[in-house]
Parts: C-alpha cells; structure tokens; sequence
C-alpha cells in the first residue's frame, strides 16, 4: 500500500476491524451496483470514498430536476446537460477518487443481459426501485454464489437485508408470493419521498459491503433492517424462520426471473412511436389507479382501460396489467415511465 492511499484511508484504516489488509481487500474488490439514482448515487459515493477497486453503475435514465432533491451526485448542470444518470455519475466519481475504476453502462437491466453485467464482481448493490429488477439480483446472487444487498425507500420508510448465499435467507423467501403487483403499491412520485431515508438506507446498504467486501462477513446483519424516520422507529425483525422454509429459489435452484418467466414482456408497436409492456399472470385495480394517477396528471378511465397523460407520454392500462407507453419508441424509457408512475 502506497503512501498516498495510507493518507487517504487513514481513518478508515484506523478502525478497529480494518487495518491495512482489510483496506487492501476493498481495493481488489469488483461491484455491481445497478441503479443510480437515489439510492444508487449515495452507495456509489460512498463506496468510491472507501476505495473499492472497481464499481460497475448500470443505470437506463437521464436525470430531471426533481431528481436533486435526494440524488447526492448530481447539479444543475448535470440536469442541463441531458446525459444519462451512470454517465455523470462516473464522470463525478472519478473526479472524487482516480484510482478507482467506474465503468457506467446505460443499460436497462433484463433477464438477458444480467449475468454479463455480474460477470467477475464481487458484490451486488441494489440502487434501483425497481422489484423485478431485485428479483433479478436475487436469481444471479443465488446461481452463480454473489452477495449482494438489498435496499428499498418510499416516503419516509426504508428497509435494507443482507443476502449471503447459503448464509442467509434470500429475497424470495422474505417475499414468497414475488414482486407485488403492478399498480398495488405507491410509487415516490404518488407517495413522495424524504431525502433523509435515502441517506440513511443507502448507508446502512455501504457499510454491510464493506464487511462483505474488507473480509468482515461475520459481522452482516441477519435481520431485514427498517427505518421510519418520520416516526422516529428504527426496528430489526429475525428472518431465522425463514431459513427453514423450503425457497423454490435458494433451496431448489428454480431461477424464473433470470429465465425469462416472469416478469415484463416487451414490444415496439410499429409505425406508432409506442411501447407496450405485458405482466403474464397480473391485474390492475383501475379504479385505484385512477385516484392516485389524477395526482399527477390527466386521467380518463372506462371499464375497459384507463388513459394518463403526462409531459410527453401517454400510457393506457388495461385491467390485465397491459400498457401502451406512447411518446417513445425506446423500452428502457418505456419501462422506466411504467416503475415511475404505475409501479412495479
């Protein structure tokens, strides 16, 4: 270790737990961290910082002005500047610390392209708010032995679990039905969202990392971590019990997610600058729908479907969780608007 990184880890290092060989244990280190918006941006800040070796930040948006309310890497400028999230994201890290390697991919993250992305990392970080997309996560950790850790805020609430294969309970156990449905739970933009939950779940998701990741592993949390700051509640709930339940996905190696089985279908509608997303096996509760989204935007609904208007986009839902995102014939964006508004 070179003087000049004995300089800038000192404190660190001088933590009892760390010391040099720790120290030098993140340096050679390889993340995943997908997403990086809010919780994203905090994670790749703070890691940087700790002088992990290299960190991988795929993110498929570009930012908007309503983002610099919670995602710390970003200005302005940066808004201005019309460049996607991961791509300003590195720019910044480096900017912070040069000896660490960022590589941003702009990519939206799918059954087909999630295993290259964690090829040779050590370390999977969820930045997303995305529940499909963490049930991704959950497959490749599962399948191909990778930590990763998950994070997820909405209002002032925030909850994070560490995920050690064959260590610990996985996703799917603590969610065994899967993701919830599309359109039965708020989004930040119909609940809204505090900065401060952010920080704080971000937080907690860095330092279980760098016990991962220093060789510290002992010291994870067991337990699902939730924090409600707005009423002052910070609770630690077992997942002992979990353990003993027989995962398709943990115990039995049935990867749907990662198969392509579940989750959202794709297709450009030609001709029609549109997008339309289907969810096999899912409903939508229109008329619950409609309460939130008239928040928002302009809403029409019929007993067949329900029409939201918003800046550019149009998307119709249909009772079977099919939609039709019209004013971009990109799916990334398409998906995106979906998880923003509608849900996951």
């Amino acid at each position: 270790m070179t003087d000049q990184d004995l300089n800038r880890y000192i404190r660190q290092i001088r933590f009892p737990g760390m010391g040099e060989s720790a120290q030098r244990k993140l340096q050679e280190s390889r993340v995943l961290l997908v997403g990086c918006g809010a919780l994203g941006s905090v994670i790749a800040n703070t890691l940087v910082r700790a002088g992990i070796g290299l960190i991988r930040i795929v993110d498929r948006d570009y930012l908007e002005l309503n983002n610099l309310q919670r995602q710390v890497l970003y200005d302005e400028s940066d808004v201005e500047g019309g460049l996607p999230k991961a791509v300003v994201a590195a720019e910044k890290l480096r900017a912070i610390n040069s000896d660490v390697v960022i590589e941003p991919v702009v990519a939206d993250v799918t059954f087909e392209n999630v295993e290259g992305l964690a090829t040779d990392v050590d370390l999977l970080m969820d930045g997303t708010d995305n529940f499909e997309i963490r049930f991704l996560l959950n497959d490749v950790s599962q399948k191909h032995d990778i930590p990763w850790v998950y994070g997820g805020c909405l209002g002032a609430d925030g909850q994070t679990m560490t995920i050690v294969p064959g260590k610990t309970p996985c996703l799917a156990c603590l969610m065994s039905e899967g993701p919830p449905s599309p359109g039965s739970t708020p989004t930040c933009d119909s609940a809204g969202i505090l900065g401060p939950i952010i920080n704080i779940i971000a937080s907690l998701q860095c330092t279980e990392a760098i016990k991962i990741l220093s060789g510290n592993g002992e010291q994870i949390s067991r337990c699902l971590n939730v924090v409600e700051v707005w009423d002052n509640r910070f609770r630690q709930l077992s997942l002992d019990s979990l353990q003993e339940q027989d995962c398709p996905v943990c115990k039995n190696g049935v990867y749907e997610f990662l198969n392509g089985g579940r989750g959202a279908q794709s297709a450009v509608l030609c001709g029609r600058n549109s997008v339309q997303l289907s969810f096999a096996g899912e409903t939508l509760d229109l008329e619950a729908l409609e309460f939130e989204l008239e928040k928002m935007g302009t809403v029409q609904r019929n007993p067949f479907l329900l029409r939201f208007e918003i800046d550019q986009y149009q998307i119709t839902l249909f009772p079977d969780a099919r939609a039709i995102i019209s004013g971009t014939d990109d799916v990334a964006i398409a998906r995106s608007i979906y998880a923003k508004y509608v849900g996951n």
